[in-house]
């Protein structure tokens, strides 16, 4: 039942398109985290 459920092109499509808009936001999270954007300790003085 399950098995014949995700079968469906449908939630299939819905599935696939959260599972990679998650990654997306998880992605976008840790490279704000990261604080790529922020400029380095040697240069904030000039």
């Amino acid at each position: 039942m399950l098995k014949h459920f995700f079968q469906h092109p449908i939630v299939n499509f819905v599935g696939r398109t959260v599972f990679y808009f998650l990654i997306i936001l998880t992605l976008l999270y840790l490279y704000g985290y990261s604080g790529v954007g922020e400029g380095h300790f040697l240069y904030n003085e000039f």
